[in-house]
């Protein structure tokens, strides 16, 4: 038996696997997230603890034989998340995370100071770790100078699971700390922001094991032998270790909450004037490009708020416009709610709908939503395109991927056959199981990362292909003309 363990920015989630793939039993906690002050996120490590304990607990009373077999532990978490501890690993601050935009002015001072683009591979935003401690330094001195270990959020897991202060390379490619096409810290970006390796966690592979359950907790979750805990991912990259997306060349779509367009590489391929996440992969010698969108299915959420109505709804009417149309609405929709990740890099875009008129009803705007997130989909993969990746075709996944008319738009504007697997649990907690399961046999081939059974293909029509390529020139056109008017 193996155990993954997701800890999210909203909750924590905990699957039960066994040694064919199948999940067994699967348990959640809920996270809150504090905002004492605009742009601010944070969370109390100490949080994130109380939930995976909760889970292990819960998975304890239901599956009592089954935990007693457990092998392996693979951790995955939100990434970027600053976890400052002192020398004796006591936590000094709330955790920063992903999602905090107070540091945008740190991004400029750090940009300047070192070469993050090239040794690091990604623009030195506010979502990285990097920037968050220049934002201590600056204004909390007095944390910074009592930081003496900085970990991720799933790495404070895993030292409060081992004692093992461990990072996995997919996780760390986060931070902006690490030279992502060596695998290794970099000391001159480290020296930057005013650290040293010695404020640093180790590095393992994914796949790796980093050290086992400490005795008494084996105990209170009746392990019959101590596990192993894996190196683990980054929450995209367990992802793709859930979906198969590990060999070069394949992808998978995730229409969440956010976007992101996924594709796994051979070698570092980065591509920072487009705004790419270039990071290492969870297992050894592979790496993995991203292009992020930051709101998906949220515009669609934020649509079903404004109007008063339900998502389900929304998405029947805009499947009924599409119908009649067989084409592109006449409104176009800009998804960027909370600014934009790839390609603009820009934390200041904001949505637009243009092109109204009396004529145009709520099924017209739900219609212009779905085109729109499809549009900053094909925005994702001309960059990674161009950064030397070739994506054939991707697996879809997460709650957008329910929508058979989303998924009809989404392979026209692509261009590209777009998989739906049959139903089941392909997320970051199942790829972290999966690598739970890599570091208790020893071993991370291709056939521990198996892809899902297809349930079916969206082949792309060629004749929508031809009547999305005018809408995407609008699409593209509007941002820049818009871009000072919106300030």
């Amino acid at each position: 038996m193996y155990l993954g363990i997701d800890i999210g920015t909203s909750g924590v989630k905990t699957v039960l696997m066994d040694e064919t793939g199948a999940v067994l039993g699967s348990a959640s906690s809920a996270l809150t997230v504090e905002r004492p002050r605009p742009a601010w996120s944070e969370q109390d490590p100490e949080s994130w603890w109380r939930a995976v304990v909760g889970t292990l607990d819960e998975l304890t009373s239901s599956h009592s034989s089954a935990m007693a077999r457990v092998e392996g532990i693979g951790l995955s978490g939100q990434m970027h998340g600053a976890t400052l501890l002192d020398e004796a690993h006591r936590v000094l601050r709330p955790a920063i995370l992903w999602n905090d935009g107070r540091s945008e002015a740190e991004c400029a001072a750090l940009d300047a100071r070192a070469d993050f683009r090239g040794i690091g591979g990604n623009l030195v935003m506010p979502g990285f770790t990097a920037p968050k401690l220049e934002w201590v330094a600056r204004h909390e001195p007095e944390v910074f100078e009592k930081t003496r270990l900085v970990l991720l959020p799933k790495d404070y897991v895993r030292l409060r699971l081992t004692g093992e202060a461990v990072s996995d390379m997919s996780d760390a490619a986060g931070t902006l700390w690490l030279d992502v096409a060596r695998r290794d810290w970099s000391d001159a970006l480290l020296a930057a922001t005013g650290l040293d390796r010695s404020q640093m966690p180790r590095l393992a592979e994914g796949s790796d094991a980093t050290g086992r359950v400490k005795a008494d907790l084996a105990g209170r979750w009746g392990f019959a032998a101590a596990p192993v805990v894996a190196g683990g991912a980054g929450d995209n990259a367990a992802s793709a270790c859930g979906i198969g997306a590990v060999r070069p060349g394949e992808a998978f779509i995730s229409l969440g909450t956010s976007g992101v367009l996924f594709v796994a590489t051979d070698r570092f391929r980065p591509n920072t004037q487009g705004a790419v996440h270039a990071f290492c992969h969870a297992l050894p010698e592979t790496w993995h490009q991203m292009g992020v969108i930051l709101s998906a299915t949220d515009s669609l959420n934020w649509l079903a708020r404004v109007s008063g109505c339900d998502v389900a709804t929304l998405e029947a009417e805009a499947s009924v416009r599409f119908d009649e149309r067989h084409g592109p609405s006449e409104v176009v929709f800009l998804p960027y709610l909370s600014g934009e990740r790839t390609p603009h890099n820009d934390a200041g875009a904001r949505g637009s709908f243009i092109g109204l008129s009396h004529a145009n009803d709520r099924a017209d705007l739900a219609l212009a939503v779905l085109e729109g997130v499809a549009f900053a989909f094909r925005d994702s993969l001309d960059v990674l395109s161009a950064a030397g990746s070739s994506v054939a075709r991707a697996t879809a996944i997460g709650g957008g991927a329910r929508s058979e008319c989303w998924l009809k738009i989404l392979a026209a504007v692509l261009g590209i056959p777009i998989d739906v697997p049959q139903h089941g649990d392909f997320g970051a907690a199942f790829g972290a199981a999966r690598l739970g399961r890599a570091a208790a046999v020893g071993r991370h081939d291709a056939s521990l990362f198996p892809s899902p059974e297809t349930d079916f293909t969206m082949e792309p029509d060629a004749g929508l292909a031809a009547s999305y390529r005018e809408g995407l020139g609008r699409y593209r056109a509007l941002y820049p003309a818009l871009k000072e008017v919106l300030r």
